[in-house]
Protein backbone atom coordinates (compact mmCIF):
# COMPACT_ATOMS: atom_id res chain seq x y z
CA UNK A 1 0.00 0.00 0.00
CA UNK A 2 1.21 3.42 -0.77
CA UNK A 3 1.44 6.14 2.10
CA UNK A 4 -0.27 9.32 1.49
CA UNK A 5 -0.64 9.90 4.92
CA UNK A 6 -2.92 7.96 7.79
CA UNK A 7 -6.29 9.66 7.29
CA UNK A 8 -6.19 9.51 3.81
CA UNK A 9 -5.12 5.64 4.01
CA UNK A 10 -7.51 5.44 6.51
CA UNK A 11 -10.62 6.30 4.32
CA UNK A 12 -8.55 4.78 1.11
CA UNK A 13 -9.06 1.52 3.38
CA UNK A 14 -12.47 2.30 4.20
CA UNK A 15 -13.66 2.54 0.31
CA UNK A 16 -11.26 -0.47 -0.33
CA UNK A 17 -12.28 -2.80 2.09
CA UNK A 18 -9.46 -6.12 2.17
CA UNK A 19 -9.19 -5.46 -1.83
CA UNK A 20 -5.74 -4.22 -2.21
CA UNK A 21 -5.75 -3.65 -5.79
CA UNK A 22 -8.59 -1.35 -5.15
CA UNK A 23 -7.07 0.14 -2.72
CA UNK A 24 -3.84 1.11 -4.96
CA UNK A 25 -6.63 2.30 -8.06
CA UNK A 26 -8.16 4.58 -5.21
CA UNK A 27 -4.74 6.40 -4.12
CA UNK A 28 -3.54 6.78 -7.93
CA UNK A 29 -6.71 8.58 -9.19
CA UNK A 30 -6.93 10.48 -5.91
CA UNK A 31 -3.74 11.49 -6.49
CA UNK A 32 -3.68 12.10 -10.26
CA UNK A 33 -7.11 14.43 -9.36
CA UNK A 34 -5.33 16.37 -7.55
CA UNK A 35 -2.09 17.01 -9.56
CA UNK A 36 -5.23 18.15 -12.13
CA UNK A 37 -6.28 20.64 -10.30
CA UNK A 38 -2.45 21.85 -9.40
CA UNK A 39 -1.69 21.75 -13.05
CA UNK A 40 -5.13 24.30 -13.69
CA UNK A 41 -3.86 26.23 -10.87
CA UNK A 42 -0.49 26.34 -12.57
CA UNK A 43 -2.60 27.63 -15.54
CA UNK A 44 -5.12 29.74 -14.05
CA UNK A 45 -5.06 33.45 -15.60
CA UNK A 46 -8.12 34.74 -13.93
CA UNK A 47 -9.62 35.41 -10.53
CA UNK A 48 -12.64 32.82 -11.36
CA UNK A 49 -10.22 30.10 -12.73
CA UNK A 50 -7.86 30.16 -9.92
CA UNK A 51 -10.63 30.07 -7.20
CA UNK A 52 -12.29 27.40 -8.90
CA UNK A 53 -9.31 25.20 -9.12
CA UNK A 54 -8.49 25.79 -5.81
CA UNK A 55 -11.72 24.95 -4.09
CA UNK A 56 -11.96 21.99 -6.35
CA UNK A 57 -8.88 20.62 -4.74
CA UNK A 58 -9.99 21.54 -1.31
CA UNK A 59 -13.32 19.86 -1.89
CA UNK A 60 -11.38 16.59 -3.24
CA UNK A 61 -8.47 17.03 -0.01
CA UNK A 62 -11.50 16.79 2.21
CA UNK A 63 -13.19 13.81 1.08
CA UNK A 64 -10.50 12.19 1.89
CA UNK A 65 -9.17 13.83 4.94
CA UNK A 66 -6.14 15.24 3.38
CA UNK A 67 -5.93 17.73 5.87
CA UNK A 68 -2.41 19.13 4.81
CA UNK A 69 -3.63 19.57 1.38
CA UNK A 70 -7.02 20.62 2.18
CA UNK A 71 -4.96 23.24 4.17
CA UNK A 72 -2.75 24.46 1.26
CA UNK A 73 -5.79 24.45 -1.44
CA UNK A 74 -7.65 26.66 1.15
CA UNK A 75 -4.60 28.96 1.35
CA UNK A 76 -4.33 29.50 -2.59
CA UNK A 77 -8.70 30.05 -2.84
CA UNK A 78 -7.89 33.30 -0.12
CA UNK A 79 -4.88 34.28 -1.99
CA UNK A 80 -4.29 35.94 -5.23
CA UNK A 81 -3.99 34.05 -8.74
CA UNK A 82 -1.21 32.61 -9.72
CA UNK A 83 0.98 33.05 -6.17
CA UNK A 84 3.92 30.78 -6.83
CA UNK A 85 4.89 30.08 -3.36
CA UNK A 86 1.74 27.83 -3.02
CA UNK A 87 2.00 26.65 -6.20
CA UNK A 88 5.60 24.93 -5.27
CA UNK A 89 4.19 24.06 -1.75
CA UNK A 90 1.08 22.12 -3.28
CA UNK A 91 3.66 20.93 -5.54
CA UNK A 92 6.01 19.48 -3.58
CA UNK A 93 3.60 17.73 -1.37
CA UNK A 94 1.76 16.27 -4.11
CA UNK A 95 5.40 15.04 -5.57
CA UNK A 96 5.81 12.85 -2.11
CA UNK A 97 2.92 10.90 -3.60
CA UNK A 98 2.60 8.06 -5.29
CA UNK A 99 2.20 8.14 -9.33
Amino acid sequence: MAYLGYPIDANLAAAAGEDPELFRVLGMAFAESARAQLDLLQRARCDANWRTAALRMQNLAASFHASELMALAEEAAAGAPGDPAIVRRIGALLADWPA
